[in-house]
């Protein structure tokens, strides 16, 4: 049997789909960066702050402050939060520093962020509707068993 140019070509399909399963393969394994927010602060450095130190002290210490809130000038919040790629493990500190007449008055450090007793109150708003839409529920029941 005498081999002909097609003979040759057959297995490039095979090598051509091979190429191709592996190429999607390798896309799935894509890089995910390390997400980090916020000051990261050494605890040496806020071992440092003390109590009775001026604003610019602290600031020469840590930094500018993550969160600034205009409703609470005498409090700097210092938040920090590291997600290292595919990791499930998220790092957070939360360090806040209150003043009383510029002037640090106390420190808390490693917060844990709890939900305040107004943020588990259900919404009013909902509540009415639910009511609302249950009796109108009610109404139909009722219409469609004197109707029936």
């Amino acid at each position: 049997m005498r081999s002909t140019v097609f003979d040759y070509l057959k297995p490039i399909p095979r090598r051509v789909g091979l190429l191709v399963a592996v190429a999607f393969a390798l896309t799935a394994c894509v890089y995910r960066i390390d997400i980090q927010q916020g000051n990261l602060l050494e605890d040496k450095d806020i071992a440092q702050v003390e109590v009775g130190m001026t604003r610019s002290q602290v600031q020469f210490l840590l930094g500018t402050p993550m969160v600034s809130d205009s409703f609470h000038r005498d409090r700097w919040d210092y938040a920090y939060y590291l997600r290292k790629g595919r990791s499930p493990d998220v790092d957070r500190r939360w360090v806040v520093v209150y003043f009383d007449n510029d002037r640090v008055s106390r420190i808390e450090r490693d917060l844990a962020l709890q939900p305040t007793a107004a943020s588990l109150e259900p919404d009013d708003r909902h509540t009415r509707h639910r009511k609302r839409r249950s009796a109108e529920k009610d109404a139909e029941g009722s219409k469609d068993a004197e109707g029936g």
